[in-house]
This record gives structure tokens, C-alpha cells and sequence, in this order.
């Protein structure tokens, strides 16, 4: 490991990748445990580009890369979808709630990482402009080559989903999140973000209520 100045102090700079030795402490050994099914694969099957000899194979990296978050993304909507059902929490309430997040937590780690660097705007950025990606490439893309395919439209939920009004209410939080920053004067702040927090519950609660409360017989169905 190699030590780098940064604004926010020595931050340790990786330089032989991923290392599928066993760890020494109880806290790695766990974690090895944990993240084995995951690391491993990609190991075996990701070049590692740290090393001279692979350097020139980063578009395979690359590529497989992808390819494992694609099937990574499957598995893990599907077992979501299987333990929903199991536990009876309909699948709109699991992607809202549990899926939101954990595929969030890439963007956290990203964005983490480059704040402890010194480097805000691009933290900041990044978290935004992977959900504009999400919603102008990730979202269309799919459904292009399924329409490109099939030749027929892609209906989105049902009359009774109420997209509309979930569309209305995002956008609404959207100028309410960006209202907010400019009235903190554009500072990112400890009270902004419990603020922020605030927000995150207030939408997802008044997304269950919506779903529980008004929709009480679409629920059921869904939860059979």
C-alpha cells in the first residue's frame, strides 16, 4: 500500500488489487467469509490490471465487470421479489424500501471514498449524476432493446399504480431538495443533512401510506 497527500490527510492507495489470502484479524476473516461468493468469481474471472501483465486486458475488465453487475442486479431483485412474497411485503414495498437502498450503497461508497480525498464536487456529482444515468440510459435502455425485439410497447404497472402521481411527487421532492441546499446557502452541512433525512422518511411514508391505506385490496393481492 502507498500513502498519497490529500486535502483530508494520508489516504491509502491500493496497488495490487484484490487479494484472496486469509485475513489475521477476527473482523477480516468475517468479512472474507461474507463477501466471498461475490469477490471470488470476479476474481477468477476479472483480470487484475494493477499488475503488468494484465494492464493491457483492462477492457476485459471492464467488460466483465458489467457483466457481473448485470447478473448481480438479477439475483438480487428476484430473492428480493421470493422474500417479499415469503414474509408478505409486496414487491413495490421491497424496492422502495430495501432494494432503493442497497443499490444505493455503491454511490455511498464511491462518495465517501473521494470526500475522504479532498474532493466534494465530485462526491456530490456523482451520487447525482448516477441516478440521472439510472433514469435516462438505465430505465430506456432495457425496454429499447425489448421494443426493438418484440416490436410492441411496454406497459408500466396498471391503471390502479398511479405512476402519474408518484412521478408528480418525486419531482416535487426533487425542487425541494435543491430549494433547500440553495437555502443553506449552498453548503453541505450537519443540519441539512438530518434535514435530508427528514425527507427520505417523509416520502417513504407517505409512499406505504398511499399503498397500504388506499390501496388496501391491490396490497392483498400482491402480498398472495
Amino acid at each position: 500500500m502507498k500513502k498519497i497527500n490529500t486535502k483530508a490527510g494520508l489516504v491509502a492507495e491500493p496497488e495490487e488489487g484484490i487479494s484472496m489470502a486469509w485475513p489475521t484479524t477476527i473482523r477480516g476473516q468475517f468479512m472474507y467469509i461474507i463477501t466471498f461468493p461475490i469477490v471470488f468469481p470476479m476474481y477468477l474471472t476479472c483480470p487484475n490490471v494493477y499488475k503488468e501483465t494484465w494492464k493491457k486486458w483492462w477492457p476485459l475488465t471492464f467488460l466483465m465487470a458489467i457483466i457481473w453487475v448485470g447478473v448481480f442486479s438479477v439475483l438480487m431483485v428476484q430473492w428480493a421479489v421470493v422474500l417479499g412474497i415469503t414474509i408478505k411485503i409486496p414487491p413495490k414495498v421491497m424496492g422502495l424500501v430495501f432494494l432503493s437502498a442497497g443499490t444505493s450503497v455503491p454511490d455511498l461508497l464511491t462518495s465517501v471514498a473521494v470526500a475522504m480525498q479532498g474532493k466534494g464536487d465530485m462526491a456530490v456529482s456523482s451520487s447525482i449524476g448516477s441516478n440521472i444515468f439510472d433514469i435516462t440510459v438505465g430505465l430506456p435502455l432495457p425496454w429499447l432493446c425489448k421494443y426493438l425485439v418484440s416490436g410492441k410497447n411496454i406497459s408500466v404497472g396498471s391503471e390502479d399504480d398511479n405512476v402519474a402521481l408518484t412521478v408528480i411527487i418525486l419531482f416535487g421532492m426533487i425542487l425541494v431538495v435543491i430549494g433547500t441546499i440553495a437555502g443553506a446557502g449552498w453548503t453541505l452541512n450537519k443540519k441539512l443533512a438530518i434535514i435530508f433525512f427528514f425527507f427520505y422518511f417523509v416520502y417513504v411514508f407517505q409512499e406505504l401510506t398511499r399503498y397500504y391505506v388506499f390501496r388496501p385490496s391491490k396490497h392483498n393481492n400482491c402480498a398472495r
